[in-house]
């Protein structure tokens, strides 16, 4: 590409590159997890983005350059999926030579001078806005809707925060468009040139054969090749090695492994962390809160020296305990994803290995250096098990759902990636020591995203402070609450600091209040479900049949557990507790506070004292049944 000028003004370039090896064989388990989602999803909530800053003095045609070297270095890059329509891929190929294009934007000027991640933020905290806010990593979680507009016209309404911040911007919006598995490039990549200099790539990235590991090995292989370093052999596993060693008995036996851990916490354990009023439907759109502070870094390293703990463990005990105390729940179950970079050959691939780890803490001890010993186990066991077939995880959760009568809900998730290499553009002017270490504690409100989950933290760094983003469902933490929740974090760590902490005293240590029910939720199967709105649901999954549910002892399963019966007033429809099983489940979906019951009792016509269990029992009864292919 050297030799010639190139244009100036919006331009599309096209690249070539040639010099790989043609593969095929079978997708890898994280692959074909991703792209289940990616056919399900809506792009923007699955494809992930990136900004990288251009190094001062670079030349367009060496970016252009050392993105095409990588092409041809990494396989994921060369690769895609055919399919048939209407079927998920189950094959990759890895192409020896072929295409990718770089659009191009020269721009005169680009005030303001500091990209933004993850969206300009309001302050309203101690201090200003966060600087080089750092959440494109988030990004792969949390998406926000693509705004409207140039993003990079400095009076258009591509968002608030200036030109600068567009830039981060112009990455999220080329996630909005889908990935053609079978035949595209998996990155979408933008320069932005300033008076024909560039200043950053914004590129939006393919899922499936990506992660943000895999973007922070790409992002830190490119900046060596600008700077003219020569890139070591790869002695990483490619995708296709993975998949090999993925269908070896050894790899088949993990998956197994891991569909059981996961079938136990989904048979067992709460079907929802925020089964309360107030929690419905399956997608929320929820604000970003973003938490800066030195304060809570230091109390942090504290804990860890006074416990022996990792830093990333105390903080996710402190985080269970306290998303437990909040939601009034025994345990702590959420989905806690990790890359599963732990060997040494999956280190620097550039492969898809996020998977979900499902963690289930039982917060029913004593202190927090009692949880936070059984959180060290717990999350080595539930990241020991997050390596699985993807469609057999989903058919086993369909099964064991439907036989238990919940609605598995993934509506907490706690992502640490503070120990990935950064994979943001930090590019924040030189600033004196003391100003370029953060605040003590600041609480900053960025822009809202659709998701869906109840709770989403992403902790993307832990010193020289912790920063933090967190979307919590404003029907159940208004903006005050939301911020309290960050702010006891901070107190529960800074106490835990000082001295062991007694799981009893968190509502005075953190001021953060367990959620109150009222008398109409009970605790059934593991799981806060209200008897009135259960009967609520299958009445209207029944087409407004009369319904009575109430709670007995499930002698036939437990002794000591209670279950849920529901009376169904059937009059002339000629129902079965297996259709009315099956209309109830059909329901399920966006309702945390509705179990099934384990018995359902037909009858010909309610009593006249519809409220009133003794009177329901006295009716003659029709059919009765589990509903669930077993008779009572």
């Amino acid at each position: 590409m050297s030799g010639h000028r190139l244009p100036r003004g919006p331009h599309t370039l096209t690249v070539a590159y040639t010099g790989g090896e043609e593969r095929r064989g079978p997708v890898t388990m994280g692959q074909a997890n991703m792209i289940r989602c990616m056919l399900r999803d809506e792009p923007e909530h699955i494809n992930i983005h990136d900004v990288w800053p251009v190094p001062e003095g670079t030349r367009t045609e060496s970016v252009i350059d050392a993105l095409r070297a990588l092409a041809v270095r990494h396989e994921a890059l060369r690769t895609t999926f055919p399919h048939a329509p209407g079927v998920a891929p189950s094959e990759q190929v890895v192409a020896p030579e072929g295409t990718f294009t770089v659009t191009v934007l020269d721009l005169d000027e680009l005030p303001g001078g500091v990209v933004e991640t993850g969206g300009a933020e309001e302050s309203d905290g101690a201090g200003t806005a966060p600087e080089a806010a750092g959440e494109a990593a988030s990004a792969s979680a949390a998406a926000t809707t693509a705004e409207s507009g140039d993003p990079l016209d400095p009076g258009g309404p591509g968002g608030p925060g200036g030109p600068a911040a567009r830039v981060e911007s112009l990455a999220r919006q080329a996630r909005a468009e889908r990935f053609h598995l079978d035949r595209d490039f998996p990155l979408r990549i933008s320069v932005v040139t300033l008076a024909g200099a560039p200043v950053y790539v914004a590129m939006a990235a393919s899922h499936a054969v990506t992660d943000v590991g895999a973007l922070a090995v790409l992002k830190e292989e490119w900046l060596s090749l600008l700077a003219g370093e020569t890139l070591p052999p790869l002695d990483s596993l490619t995708p296709l090695d993975l998949a090999a060693q993925e269908a070896a008995p050894a790899g088949l036996r993990k998956s197994e492994a891991s569909l059981r851990y996961w079938e136990r916490i989904i048979r067992s354990g709460p079907q929802a962390m925020f089964a309360e009023p107030g929690a419905e439907g399956t997608e929320v759109r929820v604000p970003q809160l973003t938490l800066r502070s030195r304060r809570a870094a230091r109390a942090l390293a504290r804990v860890a020296e006074r416990t022996g703990g990792l830093p990333s463990t105390v903080l996710l005990t402190a985080w269970c305990a306290l998303v437990a105390h909040r939601t009034a729940q025994p345990a702590c179950v959420a989905a806690v994803p990790t890359s599963n970079r732990y060997h040494a050959r999956l280190t620097r691939s550039v492969n898809t290995l996020s998977q979900d780890a499902l963690l289930s803490l039982d917060v029913q001890v004593p202190t927090f250096d009692a949880l936070l010993k059984k959180s060290w186990g717990g999350a080595l066991d539930a990241y020991r098990h997050s390596q699985f077939d993807a469609v057999r995880l989903w058919e086993m959760i369909g099964r064991a759902t439907f036989e238990r009568g919940s609605q598995f809900a993934r509506d907490v998730v706690f992502n640490d990636v503070s120990t990935l290499p950064s994979t943001v553009a930090q590019v924040a002017p030189a600033r004196p020591a003391e100003e370029t270490v953060g605040p003590e504690l600041e609480l900053s409100w960025g822009p809202e995203q659709v998701l869906p989950t109840r709770v989403l933290t992403f902790v993307h760094a832990t010193e020289p402070l912790i920063h933090l983003a967190l979307w919590a469902d404003p029907a159940l933490f208004g903006r005050s609450e939301a911020k309290g929740f960050l702010t006891g974090l901070v107190r529960l760590l800074e106490a835990a600091a000082a001295d062991d902490v007694p799981l009893s005293s968190l509502t005075e240590v953190t001021g953060v209040r367990p959620v109150e029910r009222g008398p109409r939720w009970c605790r059934v199967d593991g799981s806060w479900t209200s008897p009135p709105l259960v009967a609520e649901a299958l009445s209207g999954a029944l087409g407004g049949l009369p319904v009575h549910v109430t709670v007995e002892a499930s002698y036939a399963y437990l002794p000591a557990e209670r279950a849920l019966t529901a009376f169904i007033a059937a009059g002339d429809t000629p129902l079965t507790p297996a259709e009315a099983h099956a209309a109830l489940m059909d329901a399920l979906p966006g309702r945390p506070g509705v179990l099934a019951p384990r018995r359902y009792v037909i009858v010909q016509d309610p009593p006249a004292e519809a409220d009133r269990s003794s009177a329901w029992l006295r009716q003659e009864i029709l059919r009765e049944g589990t509903g669930r292919d077993r008779r009572m």
